[in-house]
This record gives C-alpha cells, sequence and structure tokens, in this order.
C-alpha cells in the first residue's frame, strides 16, 4: 500500500508540474507575443510619422492621386482608433495597401525623383519597410509556434481550460500579390 500510495503522488506530481509548466509556458508564449506586437507597432508609428512628411513633399506634384492620400489618412485613423491586436492588423493591412500604391506612384513619377525632400524621405520609409517586414516576421513566428502549442494535444486542454486562445497572424492583403497599374497621362 506504501508503494502503491507513492507511486500515485508521483504520478500526480508529474502531471501537476507538466499543468504548471504548460500554463507557464502559455502565459511566458503570450507575454512574448504581445512585447514583439510592441516592437511592430513602433516600427509603424515610425512609419506613421514619415508618411505625413512624405505625403506633403509629394502632394503638391500629385494632385490627381489625392485618392490614396485620403485612404492612407483613414488607414492611420484606423489605427490610431483600434483597441485589439486584431483591429490594429487590419488597419496596418489597409495602410500597407494604400502606402504601396503611393510608392509605386511616386517611384514613376519623374519629377518627384528630382525633390531631394522626396529622396530622403523615400530612402527612410524604405529602411522603415525593411525593418517593418523583419519585425511582423517575428511576430508571425511567435504567433504560429503559441498558436501550434495551444491547438495540439494535450496543451489544448489546459489552453482551452484557462481560455488561452488563437492570435491573429500579419498577413498580406488580398490582391497584394499584382503590383499596382500606375497610369499619369490622367
Amino acid at each position: 500500500m506504501n508503494r502503491t500510495a507513492a507511486i500515485i503522488f508521483g504520478l500526480l506530481g508529474v502531471l501537476v508540474l507538466y499543468f504548471v509548466f504548460t500554463y507557464n509556458g502559455f502565459v511566458s508564449k503570450n507575454a512574448s507575443i504581445d512585447g514583439q506586437l510592441a516592437q511592430v507597432e513602433s516600427q509603424y508609428q515610425r512609419r506613421f510619422d514619415l508618411i505625413p512628411n512624405l505625403v506633403s513633399s509629394v502632394k503638391g506634384a500629385m494632385v490627381q492621386e489625392e485618392k490614396i492620400f485620403i485612404e492612407i489618412a483613414d488607414a492611420r485613423s484606423g489605427y490610431a482608433n483600434a483597441k485589439t491586436s486584431d483591429e490594429k492588423v487590419k488597419a496596418i493591412n489597409s495602410l500597407d495597401s494604400s502606402l504601396s500604391r503611393l510608392l509605386a506612384i511616386s517611384e514613376n513619377y519623374p519629377t518627384l525623383k528630382s525633390i531631394d525632400t522626396v529622396g530622403n524621405l523615400m530612402t527612410q520609409l524604405e529602411g522603415t519597410e525593411n525593418r517593418i517586414a523583419v519585425e511582423r516576421m517575428r511576430y508571425n513566428e511567435m504567433v504560429t509556434n503559441y498558436n501550434i502549442s495551444i491547438k495540439t494535444f494535450p496543451g489544448s486542454l489546459l489552453a482551452n481550460l484557462f481560455n488561452f486562445n488563437e492570435r491573429t497572424l500579419f498577413k498580406s492583403e488580398v490582391g497584394a500579390e499584382k503590383a499596382p497599374k500606375v497610369d499619369l497621362t490622367k
């Protein structure tokens, strides 16, 4: 009886340790994702700070592209008003789409290439875009790892018990694989 009780207590101890380590792992991964999202957001903030300068520099030479400027302003507002990480990801994806069209237009607009301010801002924006890509990749790797851990058995049991939910990945917008069409003859 003594040996059986020791085995039972030992198994219970292992089970309790498993639950503690798994729970703490979920909490740690969740916190890491939040930290990485803050990194992504800081790079987007840098982008948001550069965009008004770029837009005002380009705006005078590109009156016909006012629709894109409005879309960018709306996307920035959407991001500023976003409450959840899902809302922030959606707003960022909307901004990405508008900004890519602006970049394509400005690259193909000969007058803009000769304006030093625009060139400087474009260089800074390109650097920022690279930083964003790296931070988004890191975020998506962390989210994927976390989502797998809460979906696989037996961790899924504990995740459901303590309400650890799937996190949202950054994804490209529908149609982002196609280069924007630029027609400056209008």
